[in-house]
């Protein structure tokens, strides 16, 4: 009989009770709204419209899933549109959802380190949902975790295999999580700011998994970086973000100023030395140019 589960039992699976997430510091991959999304979707043909998407999947879903929506204005009629216009993202997402299990796994033997660097790590439930192919996710200490399905299993560039793919991001998520608000929910962050709250979560992510969550990044910036970040210590004050962030195509990934603020927490990190505390520093700055001058950080330095 079909179902409009994505793999059979995939939900009780992936998902513990909230109640304990407090005490384990476990994973919990909460899929109740691609659950619902593809009963709908399936239920229409594929071909649901924007008044079904929006009383049967956006006003009949978790809060967390209305977070996510309202955090990069996705709306109903942008939501029926995409589907119409790329129904591949959904087939796609639907079929590469079968990591999950495994996903989960390899996420809670890196969270269980997380918990003995930083033990006051804090694991919020995450929101997975179905979108209109972006953003892939968003992590944050005050509305914690949410991932757009369909947008991370189509990005390959991040990293080629789906699995390893979703570890990474949920990880570099986590660590946002962890992070200071003022910096985080900042309205207009410089680069700088950015790059600490982005190349910070990088920076754990490749202390959990010993390899950072956006694997391009080594071959596109090899023998570059003098030049790179010599172009980022020129814009460290601006507060237009759209040269160094969010700025990647499926064509052309991009987003650099996530390696330049991975290199400077990586430099702060290895000069400090007591790593616990270094490792809460990061995750917690708040003034950026302080760190940034304790990092010790200089364009194109080399870091092993």
């Amino acid at each position: 009989m079909r179902s409009w589960f994505l793999k059979a039992g995939l939900a009780a699976a992936v998902a513990l009770a909230g109640p304990a997430l407090a005490q384990t510091g476990r994973a919990t991959l909460d899929t109740a709204d691609v659950d619902l999304f593809y009963r709908l979707y399936d239920q229409t043909g594929g071909h649901p419209s924007a008044e079904q998407l929006q009383s049967r999947y956006i006003d009949a879903g978790s809060p967390g899933l209305r977070t996510f929506f309202e955090a990069r204005r996705t709306t109903a009629t942008r939501l029926a549109e995409t589907i119409a216009a790329r129904p591949e993202l959904y087939s796609r997402a639907r079929d590469c959802a079968a990591t999950l299990p495994r996903v989960k796994g390899r996420v809670d033997t890196a969270l269980a380190r997380f918990a003995v660097l930083y033990p006051q790590a804090r694991v919020p439930s995450v929101t997975l949902a179905v979108g209109r192919g972006k953003p892939i996710a968003i992590g944050s200490p005050v509305t914690g975790v949410q991932v757009g399905l369909e947008a991370l299993c189509t990005v390959d560039f991040i990293d080629p295999d789906p699995e390893s793919r979703f570890v990474g991001v949920l990880i570099h998520e986590y660590a946002h999580a962890q992070q200071n608000p003022l910096l985080t929910e900042k309205q207009q962050p410089t680069v700088l700011e950015s790059a600490l709250v982005e190349g910070g979560a990088e920076f754990v992510t490749q202390l959990l998994l010993g390899r950072p969550a956006y694997v391009y990044f080594g071959p596109l910036t090899k023998g570059r970086e003098r030049e790179i970040e010599t172009a980022f210590a020129a814009d460290l004050d601006k507060t237009d973000l759209s040269a160094w962030f969010y700025n990647s195509t499926l064509e052309k990934p991009a987003d650099l100023g996530y390696w330049v603020g991975y290199r400077i927490a990586k430099a702060y990190y290895d000069k400090a030395p007591d790593k616990q505390a270094a490792l809460r520093e990061i995750l917690t700055v708040s003034d950026a140019h302080a760190f940034l001058a304790a990092s010790g950080w200089t364009p194109g330095m080399d870091l092993k």
